[in-house]
């Protein structure tokens, strides 16, 4: 998610042009070498409650394969300049189930270049009535990933990207060529900065377009999807598909909304965790002039949890008001379901008539009962009030004249949605003025539909 709001603003200067090289990829080379992935093999195999409307599911079975393979969850990727996608060399796996004999989740850890920030990224896999798999936002596919997909014991015979993120897009190339029997579909306007590269440069051959509302897709009677696709809120425009899973009640998301959960996902390693929480010069900074303790980290839960305090509160915020003590603003973030500070300042609300008509959509058209986002807790249990709530700022933006639901509905939204969109306003100075500076020197747009702010 941090890499995708990046990439929608001026704020980074990603380079969007991986080069694959080696047996398992592709053999198409060009661009530059500031940024590539590069998948090999190692020669020799290592071997050594919160009470509300909307809440986490309780915890499903976690499956890993051998903990001692490390060589099986070896992946070299170093692209994306100047915040190249960590980890760089090694990258676990975890699978749960998340709707039993139906839906899958597999989760990695990501950070953000060589800093201490990391999240999870997500990706989800639903075996349709055909018998085969429909594999969603793919991740990295180490050789324990893979492993762990064939382990269900069914064909994979569709690969979706859902996005135009690049968080997201650079494991589509590497991940089909393990299944080259499967269509391959992408999110409609793929575009990439500081060069709009063709999706061939990226791995991906072949791939197929998602539509808005296209029942005639293969997997039509499974699955059904609703596209976003804003005006150019600043450097590209803001490209996501929704997705229902008639079945199963499902709603899966990308980056529209998420529920940080109390504890780090399982798949963030207690390294990164304990890097967090070490007082390095972030904290210095971001610590209210209180004086910064230099004591060492020990390997605790207290410091674990602290490690994961301070990562969210730099991802929803980049420069949250206090580092040193984190809880009382993680506290305000977590265990409801909100739309990212970042996506609803730097995007949601430059086009809020277009949100406005997607979720809109969503809620009108399908009746879900659990929603997957591609980054933090999932599934997250949540009605279609409960996502119309996340989404109430944008009755302050469009006024009263958009309003489209009826009246007992949109108070109930409203008042749940003042509680869910309640941000530490203190927390929220860096990223406003970052949101000022770029309006004022044109990278973001100040508002593309709706009524000026």
């Amino acid at each position: 998610m941090v890499a995708t709001i990046a990439v929608s603003s001026r704020k980074s200067i990603v380079l969007q042009n991986p080069i694959y090289l080696g047996n398992q990829c592709s053999s198409f080379l060009g661009g530059s070498l500031n940024g590539f992935c590069l998948q090999l093999k190692p020669r020799h195999l290592i071997r050594r409650d919160f009470t509300s409307l909307v809440f986490a599911s309780s915890s499903p079975k976690i499956i890993t394969s051998d903990r001692s393979n490390v060589g099986s969850r070896f992946y070299f990727n170093f692209t994306g300049f100047p915040f190249p996608l960590g980890p760089f060399l090694n990258r676990r796996t975890i699978r749960t189930e998340a709707v039993k004999g139906c839906i899958w989740l597999f989760e990695q850890e990501q950070a953000l270049g060589f800093s201490s920030v990391s999240t999870n990224i997500r990706m989800t896999v639903i075996k349709l009535k055909s018998g085969g798999l429909w594999v969603h936002a793919p991740i990295a596919p180490t050789d324990e990933c893979i492993k762990l997909l064939k382990e269900l014991g069914s064909p994979v015979e569709y690969i979706i990207l859902p996005t135009f993120a690049y968080e997201h897009k650079i494991f589509v190339g590497p991940f089909s060529r393990k299944f080259p029997r499967a269509q391959v579909w992408v999110a409609p306007r793929q575009w990439s900065w500081p060069l709009n590269l063709p999706l061939e440069f990226f791995g991906i051959f072949r791939a197929k377009t998602l539509k808005d509302e296209d029942y005639s897709t293969p997997w039509a009677d499974d699955v059904e999807q609703k596209v976003l696709s804003s005006p150019e809120v600043g450097i590209g425009p803001y490209v996501e598909v929704a997705f229902y899973h008639k079945r199963s009640r499902t709603l899966l998301v990308t980056d529209a909304v998420i529920f940080v959960p109390k504890q780090p996902p399982e798949c963030i390693s207690k390294e990164s965790l304990l890097a967090s929480a070490k007082n390095g010069l972030a904290v210095k900074i971001l610590s209210k002039g209180k004086k910064v303790p230099e004591e060492p980290v020990v390997d605790n839960k207290m410091n674990r949890q602290k490690g994961w305090e301070r990562m969210v509160l730099q991802i929803l915020f980049l420069g949250p008001s206090d580092l040193l003590e984190p809880n009382a603003s993680f506290v305000q973030m977590s265990q409801k379901l909100i739309v990212s500070p970042i996506v609803k300042t730097l995007v949601f609300s430059k086009v809020p008539e277009k949100v406005r008509d997607w979720i809109d959509s969503i809620a009108r058209d399908w009746r879900f009962k659990r929603i997957i986002p591609a980054h933090f807790a999932a599934p997250v249990n949540a009605s279609r009030s409960d996502f119309l709530a996340a989404f109430a700022f944008l009755d302050d933006l469009l006024g009263e004249r958009y309003v489209t639901r009826p009246s007992l509905s949109l108070l109930f939204t409203s008042l749940m949605g003042k509680a869910a969109s309640y941000f530490p306003p203190d927390d929220m100075k860096t990223l406003s003025s970052l949101d000022q500076f770029l309006v004022s020197v044109g990278a973001v747009k100040k508002t593309v539909s709706g009524r000026k702010q």
